[in-house]
């Protein structure tokens, strides 16, 4: 007959493999976010670009994960849109980088977040602003802001800038915003004169659309 040999003594203190190994496996699977923030500021904002030093040091020190559903944590650094769920999403990394690099906020600036209020870009923008305040695309729209900024940021992409948003930026302010035209979404900037402003567009970027600020669809005969 095979004899098995003798293995050790057991260890009154040591679980048994099964007791253990959810404790392993816990360990081995639990992401390190701080590792994924940095990877995100080498492989996907630098390569793309952003620099500013201003920039990278906020997208460092905001923890992405805590802006996510519970179950998307480990996905919070992928580059691509997450769903929060209500129709809120938390867009790539890399188009807030854009939008933070493209703003140039002061410190003396009051400004203004339009989107579906994640709370993720206004942990960005706060520390380099005076004030910041947020608000929805249908707040904006029914007229319910309070108050001129010098700098507002749009939190998605637009395919008309409506009057009413315009109405919220102070004499000679800034506009940064997702502008949506035939399927491409680019990012647009834009300064107020008189009751009018003229967008530039930058650069291409993944901001979801805000269907509240869908152009007007017109009749036709």
């Amino acid at each position: 007959p095979i004899r098995r040999a003798p293995g050790p003594a057991a260890d009154p203190t040591i679980g048994t493999l099964d007791e253990t190994r959810p404790m392993i496996e816990t360990a081995q699977k639990a992401p390190d976010f701080t590792a994924a923030r940095r990877h995100m500021i080498e492989s996907q904002l630098r390569t793309s670009g952003v620099n500013d030093a201003y920039v990278l040091e906020r997208m460092a020190a905001v923890p992405r994960e805590d802006f996510v559903p519970e179950n998307a944590r480990a996905a919070a650094y992928v580059d691509r849109t997450l769903s929060l769920g209500g129709g809120a999403f938390l867009a790539p990394p890399l188009a807030y980088g854009q939008i933070l690099s493209q703003a140039r906020p002061r410190r003396d600036e009051r400004a203004l977040i339009v989107g579906p209020g994640t709370g993720y870009l206004a942990a960005l923008l706060g520390p380099l602003v005076a004030d910041l305040r947020e608000a929805t695309p249908d707040a904006v729209l029914s007229g319910d802001v309070e108050g001129v900024y010098d700098l507002v940021l749009v939190d998605g992409a637009a395919e008309d800038v409506p009057a009413s948003l315009i109405a919220t930026l102070a004499p000679d302010g800034r506009l940064l915003t997702g502008l949506l035209r035939k399927g491409v979404t680019t990012l647009a900037l834009g300064r107020r004169s008189g009751d009018d402003i003229s967008l530039i567009t930058l650069n291409e970027t993944q901001l979801p659309r805000l269907p509240a600020f869908d152009k007007p669809q017109g009749w036709t005969f």
